[in-house]
This record gives C-alpha cells, structure tokens and sequence, in this order.
C-alpha cells in the first residue's frame, strides 16, 4: 500500500503545490500565487479544486503514465526489433530504417529506431567519434605558408593518361598554382616546386604530408643519433638548401586547404578541360596557366596583412645543382662508379673514395668530387659472367647399384649356414 500512496513530482510541479497550499490555507492570495507560478488565476482555481478533492495527485497531469495515442503499437516494435537481430545486424539505425522503410514497407525514423535498440539493450553499429580539431586561423601574409601535396585522379577522365597534379595554395590568400605530373615522386616535386619558385619566388615555408617523397622513411643510424642528423629525403634536402622551412603535418585534415583546393578541381577544374577538349599534360599545363589566375580572381582572399615573403631568385643559383637526386658512391680501383644499374668510367685521375652523382631534372648525370665536376663515360659493354656449375650436376644423387646375381654378395647372403643341432641326453639304467 505504500507504494501505491507515493506521488513522484518533478521540482516545477512541488514549487506549484507550495503555492496551491498556502493559497488554499489563506497564506497567500490566488493572485498571488499565480503571479509565482506563472499562470492565470483561473488556472489557480481549477488546480485548487482538484487538490482539495484528490490531495497532492490531483496537481499531476493526468496524462502521466498513459500510452500516447501517436504511440507505435507494441507488435509493430516487436518485428522491427526482429528483423534488426536476423536482417540487419550490422547496420546503422539510420541504413537500416531506411532499408526496412524500402524492403519491408515499414516506415520508421532512425532516432527511434536508435532508442528501441538502446532500450532493448541491442548492440547496433555506431559512428567513430571524431576527434575534436581546432580551427587553424590564416597565415597572415603572402608567402608565408604555402601548402602542397599531389592529387591522384582521373584528370583527362579517359581522353589521356592518368596523372597527378602537383597542386600549391597560398594558405594567406588561396591563390593556387599547378601542374600535371605522370606520377608523383621527386623528380616531380622538384620539377613543380621549381615552376613555382619561377612564378612567384621561394616562399618562406611549405606545409606537406608524410609522403616518403617528403620526408624519408630510413631510421636514425647509431652516428645519426650522436651527431644529432635526421634522415631527409631529396627534396626535403633540396627545399632547406633553397631556404625553405619544411613542415610535416599529421593529418590530412591539417592541410585541409589544399585537400578542399583538390576537391574543387576534381569538379570545377575536369569539367573546364572537357569543355576544351584537354587530352594530354603538356595541354594541361598549358590549360592551367590561363585558368588559375582566373580562379583566384574568383576565389581569392585577401591577406590579413600587406607585404610578400616570398624571396626572389637570388642571382648566380645553381637550380640544377639544388633541385637533383644527390647520392653518393663509392669509387673502385679500375675508377669506375656504380650507380642505378649502369658503370661509368671516369676520366679524370683524381684521388678520392666516393664521388657524388648528380641526376637532373632533365635526364643527365653529372659526377662530382667535392666542387670539382668529374669528367666520365659509360661502359656499354659489360663482361658476361660465367655460369657457376651447378652443384646438383656434380653431386647429383646417384642411384643405388643393384648387384649382379653372380655377386659375391649375392652368393654370401643366400648360401645356407650350417646349424648346429643339440643332441638329446641320453640316460644309463
């Protein structure tokens, strides 16, 4: 019984039965007590009379505890709730009330959907909560920052072969340059970064990806890590010998500048080339040069403040020299080098054990030892190594003799032996 006696109220409806109750005890007028609630007097004195009829219950709704008459009836739930379990386990709520709104005809939103699985305790496939990111405001001049990656994609969309765009964006202003690559690599960086540098100067940081053309993927040797070095990649070498901070971000969403720039052109940019019939990359990169400025004409911002960071080419620089595959080889006795499958002779009688190799942008190789550039010729006749005997010839697994029937062997094994046989005892009487 006492459980059936107990009212539960939420703190609004106790904060009205304290004023129903002083004003029902003369307390307080009915004015004022519906001033405190918030309500007319008349709505005071229909409350007031139901309290002193049905006691503190009478303040509560009356719809409390009472089905809705909108409610989904209970056997519709049912199903739904087994068809989720044998149908669409491992579905959303928002994929599966759509696929039991198509397939089964029963219309029903996901949120409710969401809340009878939480009610029935029913694991349902949920989203990876995203981690929270704050907003990156703007660098506040041009040059200053310049964001940079290489977007694969069917950029001809069929009329000619598949190519990356090397894209930059000023992360200032949104002002973009471009330029279509076979694939993405560093060659292909250096050739970009060097049209860029032409176009507008050396900015003063570029902001990249993890990509192992940017950044290398070797560890840290023993020497490395005493004489304080890091592992660089070729063009992480060639951009700080160029002046270049280089910076590394964690995320594809850090640079989202230059990822959205992509996204753009991925629509707005194929469509133009269609329109005129681009097929090629030299027609790309010619194509680009007109449409980019039109771009950020249209899309551009402007810097939060005047001035430009980038440094213009400073005179007598070597591009050549910077923007090249540098490596290093060991040079022999016969003064021959080793590299990427082909030996050159080398020319010059100089006294050194490692020489540099420089391959360039436009195909050549150039050798060095130290400042002094090393004067060589390829061997295009290599001697042919003789093949090793092969082992299994020589100790090759001979097959087992069977010996004639004549054999001593044979003789020796098949004679009969003779068997001594034991006498009985013999007993005397």
């Amino acid at each position: 019984m006492a459980e059936k006696d107990r009212v539960t109220m939420s703190q609004k409806e106790l904060r009205r039965l304290h004023f129903v109750r002083n004003a029902l005890g003369k307390v307080i007028t009915q004015a004022e007590a519906a001033e405190g609630m918030g309500i007319s007097e008349r709505q005071v004195r229909r409350i007031a009379k139901r309290v002193r009829e049905e006691g503190d219950r009478g303040l509560i709704h009356r719809s409390r505890g009472r089905a809705s008459n909108r409610a989904i009836p209970v056997q519709v739930k049912t199903r739904v709730l087994d068809l989720y379990q044998r149908k669409y386990p491992d579905f959303g709520p928002t994929l599966a009330s759509e696929k039991l709104s198509e397939i089964d005809k029963i219309k029903l939103s996901d949120e409710t959907l969401r809340l009878w699985l939480i009610e029935s305790k029913i694991a349902y496939r949920r989203r990876k909560r995203r981690p929270h990111r704050e907003r990156r405001e703007r660098r506040a001049r041009l040059g200053e920052l310049v964001q940079t990656d290489g977007s694969h994609h069917d950029w001809f969309e069929g009329r000619g072969p598949k190519c990356v765009l090397m894209g930059y964006i000023d992360d200032a202003t949104g002002r973009p340059w471009g330029r279509f690559e076979p694939y993405e690599g560093t060659l292909p960086a250096m050739r970009s970064l060097r049209g860029y540098i032409e176009r507008y100067g050396i900015p003063a940081s570029l902001y990249l990806d993890k990509h192992m053309t940017y950044r290398s993927p070797k560890q840290q040797t023993i020497e490395d890590e005493l004489a304080g070095r890091r592992a660089k990649s070729q063009f992480q070498r060639a951009a700080e010998e160029l002046g270049i901070h280089v910076i590394h971000a964690g995320s594809p969403q850090a640079k989202g500048r230059i990822e959205r720039l992509f996204r753009t052109f991925q629509d707005r940019l194929i469509k133009e080339m269609r329109l005129a019939n681009v097929c090629t990359i030299g027609e790309g990169n010619r194509f680009l040069r007109h449409y980019l400025p039109h771009y950020y004409r249209r899309f551009g911002v402007i810097a939060a403040e005047s001035g430009d960071l980038h440094r213009p080419k400073p005179e007598g620089l070597d591009f050549d020299r910077i923007l090249c595959v540098r490596s290093e080889r060991v040079l022999r006795n016969d003064f021959t080098v080793m590299h990427g499958g082909k030996i050159y002779q080398v020319l010059d009688n100089i006294r050194a054990r490692k020489v540099t190799v420089e391959e360039r942008m436009d195909g050549t190789v150039v050798l060095r030892h130290g400042e002094l550039k090393v004067r060589w010729k390829p061997v295009l006749i290599r001697p042919r190594q003789t093949k090793p005997k092969l082992w299994n010839r020589v100790l090759s697994v001979r097959r087992a003799r069977v010996p004639a029937r004549n054999h001593p062997w044979r003789r020796l094994a098949f004679t009969p032996r003779a068997v001594k046989v034991k006498r009985p005892l013999t007993t005397t009487t």
